[in-house]
C-alpha cells in the first residue's frame, strides 16, 4: 500500500514568541528530528513563507537548515500556498496570484533550490472555481504558475465523504491540473489520537492494507506534540511501520495511471454535507447573519480599493502592499465566527491592520479614513459588547441548523425504531468508557466520555472527530451492526405495541411530515417557521413554489419558498 502523508506548518505571522516557543520545542523540532532519523521517510509539506520568516526572526534557524537538509536529500517535497494564509475563493486573480508569488519568493529565499513545489495547498482546502469575483477560476490560475496539482478534502469530490476512487488518478475537468484528495477518516483518527499505536493503525485498516489503493492524509503539524502531547510517537510508527511503502503525493501517478475527470464542488477541509446542501461551506470566515463578518469584509474591499488605485512608483507602495497581504490573512475572520472560534484579541489585530494600512497610503481622502476609523470602532466595539453581554456565549450554544445535524436529531428525532440506534451508541460508547477506564487508559476514558456528553447534548456538530467514525475502529462491525439491531427491534416491539404508543408515533409522523422532502410538492399548501419566527415558533400558511433544500430529511422542517417569495421551515403539510 503507497501512503502519501502531508502536513501543514502554520502560525499567525505576528505569532506572540512564547507560544511560537511552546511550538517549536513540542512539535517542529521533534518531528524534523526524527524524520531526519528515519531515512525510509518520505513527505508532503507545506509551510508558509510568513512562518519561515517567524523562525528566522526568533533564532530557530536549525529547523529551517533542517528542512533545507531534508528536501536537499529528496525525503521531503513542499507544496506552495497562500504567505499569509488568506482565504483565495474570496479574492481576485490579481491577489490570489500576489499571495502565492510572495510565498514562493519567501520560501526560495529561505529553503535555496531544495524549494521546488509541483503541488499546491489552499489554506483550509478552500475551494470553488465558481465565486471568484473576477478573472480566471483557481484551478486556470494554479496551473499557470506551474504547479501540477492541488490538494483538496475528499468532501470536495462529489459532496460525501467515503466516494473517492483512490485506484484512480484525478483530474479536474477543463484543466491540465491533477487533484489528490485527504482521506477524511484516517487523518482524523490519527488526529483524535484514538489510533495511536501500530495495532489500532493496523486495526483501523485492515480492509485497505491489500486493497490495492492509495492513501493520502492531511494533519496540521502542530497535531503532533503540541495539541496532542506524545503524538509524533504514532507519527513515527507509520514512518516504521514496514507494511506502507512511504511516498510523496508527487509520486503517486507513478503508481497509478487510469485517469478520471472530476469537477471539484465548493469546499473547505471541515464541510459537512449539510454545509454543501446548504451552500455555508465558508461559514467560519463570511456568515451573513454575522455583522462584524461583513464589516471586516466591506473594510477589507475598501483598503483593496484604494491601494489598488496607488501608484506602484510611488516610494512608498511596497510598504503599503506589504501591510495590505498581512491584512488579507483569514485569521480575524475566523476568530470572528462565534461558531464556536472566538477571540477578542485576533479580531482587534485584524481591524487593526487594515487601519493601519489605509493610514499609510499616501494622498488617502479624509473621507475614506473616517471611513475606515469607522469599520474599526464598529468591530471592536460590537466584538467586546458581545463578550460582556453574553451574546457570544449564546451564539456558541446555540446549535443552527445551517451548520451540521446533530446525530441526536438524525436519530431519536426520526422518532420509531431510529431511536434505537442512539441508544445503541450511548451503550456502546460507555463500555468503552468503563474498559479503558478499567485498563487504566485513562485519556481514551475520557475521550468515550466526553463523546457521550456531546451526543447528549447536541454538542457533536462542531466537533472535527466523528465519534461514531471512532467506535467502529474500537468494535468490530459486525458487533456495532447486532447492536444496533437488538435496540431497533426493542423500539419496533415498543411501538407496535400499546395503543397510546402508536398515538404517539402518529403524532411524530404528523410533525415528521416537513422535516421529510419526498412528503413535499410544488404547489401544496404548508405552514412554514421563518427565520425571525425562530423564536416564537409563529407559523405562516402558504403554497410551495420551490423546494430549497436538496437533502431527503432535515429535523428543522424542509426550507421552501413560498409563491409570495417568503422562505421558511416546512412544520405542517395541508
Amino acid at each position: 500500500m503507497y501512503w502519501a502523508n502531508f502536513l501543514h506548518f502554520y502560525q499567525p505571522a505576528e505569532q506572540q514568541p512564547d507560544v511560537l516557543e511552546a511550538i517549536v520545542n513540542q512539535s517542529y523540532r521533534p518531528l524534523i528530528e526524527g524524520i531526519k532519523k528515519r531515512k525510509r521517510v518520505n513527505l508532503t509539506l507545506n509551510i508558509s513563507g510568513a512562518l519561515l520568516e517567524l523562525l528566522d526572526k526568533y533564532g530557530y534557524k536549525d529547523l529551517i537548515d533542517g528542512l533545507r537538509e531534508l528536501s536537499g536529500e529528496g525525503r521531503i517535497e513542499f507544496t506552495s500556498s497562500a504567505k499569509y494564509h488568506a482565504l483565495l475563493p474570496f479574492l481576485n486573480e490579481d491577489e490570489i496570484v500576489r499571495q502565492i508569488k510572495i510565498n514562493d519568493e519567501t520560501n526560495k529565499f529561505f529553503l535555496g533550490d531544495s524549494y521546488k513545489p509541483r503541488g499546491f495547498f489552499p489554506p483550509e482546502m478552500a475551494y470553488s472555481e465558481t465565486c471568484l469575483p473576477a478573472g480566471r477560476n483557481l484551478p486556470a490560475i494554479i496551473s499557470s504558475l506551474g504547479f501540477k496539482w492541488i490538494i483538496l478534502d475528499e468532501i470536495a469530490d462529489d459532496g460525501f465523504v467515503g466516494r473517492v476512487d483512490y485506484k484512480k488518478i484525478h483530474k479536474i475537468a477543463g484543466s491540465d491540473l491533477l487533484v489528490f484528495f485527504r482521506e477524511r477518516r484516517l487523518s482524523n483518527l490519527i488526529m483524535s489520537a484514538i489510533v495511536r499505536s501500530r495495532e489500532t493503525l493496523f486495526e483501523a485498516m485492515k480492509e485497505d492494507i491489500l486493497s490495492g489503493r492509495y492513501l493520502v492524509t492531511a494533519m496540521d503539524a502542530e497535531t503532533f506534540g503540541h495539541h496532542r502531547p506524545g503524538l509524533e510517537k504514532m507519527l513515527f510508527d507509520i514512518f516504521d511501520a514496514s507494511e506502507f511503502e512511504l511516498i510523496k503525493i508527487s509520486d503517486i501517478p507513478d503508481h497509478y495511471r487510469e485517469i478520471k475527470e472530476i469537477s471539484p464542488v465548493k469546499s473547505t477541509w471541515a464541510s459537512s454535507r449539510n454545509d454543501i446542501e446548504e451552500n455555508t461551506q465558508f461559514l467560519s470566515w463570511s456568515d451573513p447573519e454575522n455583522i462584524i463578518h461583513q464589516w471586516q469584509w466591506k473594510f477589507t474591499e475598501l483598503v483593496l480599493r484604494e491601494v489598488h488605485a496607488m501608484n506602484k512608483n510611488h516610494p512608498r507602495y511596497d510598504l503599503v502592499r506589504k501591510k495590505t497581504d498581512l491584512s488579507l490573512s483569514s485569521d480575524h475572520f475566523w476568530w470572528a465566527s462565534a461558531k464556536p472560534w472566538w477571540s477578542l484579541e485576533m479580531i482587534e489585530v485584524g481591524a487593526y491592520r487594515l487601519l493601519d494600512t489605509t493610514r499609510h497610503i499616501p494622498d488617502v481622502s479624509k473621507e475614506i479614513l473616517e471611513e475606515a476609523r469607522d469599520y474599526y470602532e464598529k468591530i471592536i466595539t460590537t466584538a467586546f459588547n458581545w463578550q460582556r453581554t453574553g451574546k457570544i456565549r449564546q451564539m456558541m450554544k446555540e446549535q443552527k441548523s445551517i451548520l451540521r445535524i446533530p446525530f441526536k436529531d438524525r436519530t431519536i428525532g426520526c422518532g420509531g425504531a431510529e431511536e434505537g440506534v442512539y441508544w445503541a451508541f450511548i451503550d456502546m460508547m460507555k463500555r468503552l468508557e468503563r474498559e479503558a477506564a478499567t485498563n487504566r487508559e485513562y485519556e481514551k476514558a475520557i475521550l468515550w466520555r466526553d463523546a457521550v456528553y456531546k451526543l447528549e447534548n447536541k454538542l457533536d456538530v462542531y466537533d472535527s472527530i466523528n465519534a461514531i467514525d471512532l467506535l467502529r475502529v474500537e468494535i468490530p462491525h459486525k458487533e456495532v451492526e447486532e447492536t444496533i439491531e437488538k435496540y431497533k427491534d426493542k423500539y419496533r416491539q415498543i411501538r407496535g405495541g400499546q395503543p397510546e404508543q402508536r398515538g404517539d408515533l402518529i403524532l411524530k409522523n404528523k410533525f415528521m411530515n416537513g422535516q421529510k422532502r419526498e412528503n413535499i410538492k410544488i404547489g401544496q399548501e404548508v405552514e412554514i417557521v421563518l427565520k425571525e419566527d425562530q423564536k416564537t415558533g409563529k407559523l405562516t400558511q402558504g403554497i410551495v413554489s420551490e423546494i430549497l433544500t436538496s437533502s431527503s430529511f432535515h429535523p428543522r422542517g424542509i426550507k421552501v419558498r413560498l409563491e409570495d417569495g417568503r422562505v421558511g421551515r416546512v412544520q405542517n403539510i395541508a
